[in-house]
């Protein structure tokens, strides 16, 4: 039976490197989190058979407080005793260079972490940050596990960057939605007309790429990165059944028939969209017009500063 990479990093941590942690660091015990987070296909469950030619291997990650509580020397000790682990576990070889993206394994300091993916060493986003931070950083930094948080550091920023906050959600949609009108509803149409089939599908991937923004948003779910995406929509309980919709209009051409198929598909899909707008009564508008709920949406926001930004504001 196939190992995913979290089952395989939380076996090798359970099996060397909570006893290593036990036995040599006990008085750090209180203040250590281990666990597997950050980017690679592994800590969303995505991993398989061809993700293993690159950055799968058994390990994971020890996270630390400030230095104030865990000195410079103390950590170097640690990274010495994981450096120190077995090589070879269940099959599996740990690399001997760092995986793409960065370190994933061995000792990282939880405020390093999590500046990295957010901008902030503790998860206290400003309005700004919430709005431009791209949503796959976020959720490489909500996403994995964590096996052992006896300080509860760790899992208390990560709880509170689980996912954006209301208004912020509000702001995003309002933005992608409007984006959605202006390629699907509008453009799209209208560069068929100037014989423009290039552009007109140009269109079409905007109208695509809002559309999973937007999904994802109305979910309350962080939308991956983008080679996961059709993945994660399908496993999502709001209109799930749009990635294949959504997939039809990225990889058929825009000849003949197509073109109004096409067309009739994107407007399927706004009055999907608009249906779960108006059952999280998140839209007061009554119509087909996707622009009207984006400022509906938009008008909805509680924070009048944040209300009165630009619509595209909340694009990253």
């Amino acid at each position: 039976m196939e190992i995913k990479g979290l089952a395989l990093s939380r076996a090798y941590y359970e099996e060397f490197g909570r006893p290593m942690l036990e036995k040599d660091f006990p008085e750090l015990m209180p203040f250590i989190a281990a666990g597997l987070a950050g980017a690679g296909s592994e800590c969303f469950g995505y991993d398989d058979e061809i993700s293993r030619d690159h950055d799968f291997e058994p390990g994971f990650a020890i996270f630390l407080p400030g230095e104030d509580i865990v000195d410079r020397r103390t950590a170097f000790r640690l990274e010495r005793a994981y450096a120190a682990l077995p090589r070879e576990f269940m099959g599996f070889s740990r690399s001997m260079i760092q995986p793409v993206g960065g370190a994933r394994h061995g000792v990282i300091r939880t405020a390093e972490f999590f500046m990295e993916k957010t901008g902030t060493v503790g998860g206290d986003l400003s309005v700004s940050q919430w709005l431009t931070v791209p949503s796959q950083s976020l959720a490489e930094a909500a996403e994995g596990e964590i096996f052992t948080d006896n300080y509860g550091e760790i899992t208390s920023i990560r709880k509170r960057i689980s996912f954006y906050p209301e208004d912020i959600r509000r702001k995003k949609l309002a933005a992608h939605l409007l984006l959605m009108a202006q390629s699907g509803q509008y453009n799209y149409q209208r560069c068929l007309l100037h014989g423009e089939s290039g552009a007109a599908q140009m269109a079409v991937f905007h109208f695509v790429k809002s559309t999973m923004e937007a999904v994802f948003l109305l979910n309350r779910v962080y939308q991956p990165y983008y080679k996961w995406s059709f993945r994660r929509m399908r496993s999502l309980p709001e209109l799930s059944l749009l990635a294949e919709l959504l997939e039809y209009l990225i990889t058929s051409d825009n000849d003949g028939e197509n073109a109004e198929e096409k067309y009739n598909v994107i407007e399927g899909i706004a009055a999907d969209v608009i249906d779960v707008l108006m059952e999280q009564d998140l839209t007061k508008a009554v119509c087909g017009d996707l622009e009207k709920h984006a400022y509906s949406v938009n008008d909805s926001i509680a924070d009048g500063a944040l209300r009165n930004m630009h619509i595209l504001a909340g694009i990253s």
